[in-house]
């Protein structure tokens, strides 16, 4: 029966769409999830993860196999698929396999196959005009030489500038995060750096910088390449707590001393700042690059290089 919306011609009422989680008391659904690669499996544990992250009523058991290739190399593989699908876990397998022989196994085995790359390929030899490399597990090989020691400059700058331990080159800097102890700095630097090889200085805010209106001296040059991380008072003493229990410095009190100077520092600076207790560190390295991003064009905008 066609049920129309009082007073909207041509809408139909629809079903409400299935809830996903288990209904109370049932036992949740388990699944395997493989990330099959020929190369290092790095792509397909990125796309294959986002993907079920949609899922969260589902446990997936997960597993990772890189570097898969050739008969050897796709017969273990097929094996683990077997034990998970024995086990009852009803694999699914994120692949990003070009090797023909295991991807001739994999499409023999059990289990549901995504291949994240494949359908992709061939839309881009269509666009191109020109057909895919052969080689193998290209994206995370060395590659572009220059950009991989771009990167591996970068971490090692973020070792030398990590919590303000150094001021060599310190102008060299793209971006200066700033944050209490404990609030995220030196893996988000670490992160922009490993990952994008943007080169990152973190200076830590202690009750030495206080009471002050600008930015401590080693950095106040640098103003317009800051970016703040705060917290929560009770996440940040709770983080702190595991490091030193019971001290003043993992107090609530304290903690919520040092956050509320650091974000009035910020906002006195115009200080960008980010809060890192509901951020993973690649968010806040979104958020870090976006505005890093303004910047330049603003820049570009105002003074030509």
């Amino acid at each position: 029966m066609d049920l129309r919306l009082p007073g909207r011609v041509g809408l139909t009422a629809q079903p409400d769409p299935p809830d996903p989680s288990p209904p109370p008391g049932a036992p949740p659904v388990r699944r395997a999830a493989f990330f099959v690669s020929d190369g290092t499996g790095i792509t397909a544990q990125t796309l294959g993860s986002a993907l079920l992250a949609n899922f969260p009523g589902v446990q997936f058991q997960r597993r990772t196999l890189p570097f898969v290739s050739g008969a050897s190399g796709a017969a273990q593989m097929v094996k683990a698929l077997e034990r998970a699908e024995a086990a009852g876990l009803a694999p699914i397998v994120f692949t990003t396999v070009k090797d023909p022989a295991v991807r001739a196994a994999l499409a023999a085995a059990p289990g549901a196959r995504i291949d994240l790359l494949g359908g992709h390929l061939t839309e881009l030899e269509e666009v191109l005009g020109t057909t895919a490399s052969e080689q193998l597990g290209q994206f995370h090989t060395l590659g572009d030489t220059t950009a991989y020691f771009a990167r591996m400059r970068a971490v090692e700058f973020a070792i030398e500038h990590d919590d303000g331990q150094s001021a060599r080159a310190l102008d060299q800097a793209e971006v200066i995060i700033v944050a209490p102890s404990r609030c995220g700095k030196t893996p988000t630097t670490m992160y922009l750096a490993l990952q994008h090889g943007v080169l990152v200085a973190n200076y830590p805010l202690t009750d030495d910088d206080f009471p002050t209106d600008g930015l401590p001296p080693l950095i106040a040059p640098y103003t317009h390449r800051c970016f703040g991380v705060t917290t929560t008072p009770l996440r940040l003493s709770q983080v702190r707590h595991e490091r030193r229990p019971q001290s003043r410095y993992a107090s609530l009190a304290q903690c919520t001393l040092e956050l509320r100077r650091a974000e009035q520092l910020y906002q006195r600076n115009r200080v960008p700042f980010v809060n890192s207790s509901t951020k993973s560190v690649e968010e806040m390295s979104a958020v870090i690059l976006q505005s890093l991003e303004l910047r330049r064009e603003r820049l570009s905008g105002e003074e030509p290089s």
